[in-house]
């Protein structure tokens, strides 16, 4: 994978976590928290997408392709 693109999915899936961390504390997701005892779909959802891409970023950064030298 590029790096480029691994860096891309790595802030990408940074803001939905941080996105996500601010749904929690919204007051909608208190209310639904308060009668179900459990975040909104929407909550869990940017969570579950964040979380995946932070990783596949992070994978893609680490142990993605190293830049070869051509030779003509």
């Amino acid at each position: 994978m590029n790096r480029t693109v691994s860096l891309i999915f790595l802030s990408i899936g940074t803001v939905l976590v941080i996105y996500c961390f601010n749904a929690l504390g919204s007051l909608i997701s208190a209310f639904s928290g308060f009668r179900s005892g459990a975040p909104t779909d929407r909550t869990v959802w940017l969570m579950i997408a964040g979380v995946v891409l932070f990783g596949v970023g992070v994978g893609g950064v680490v142990f993605g392709r190293k830049p070869t030298l051509r030779r003509s």
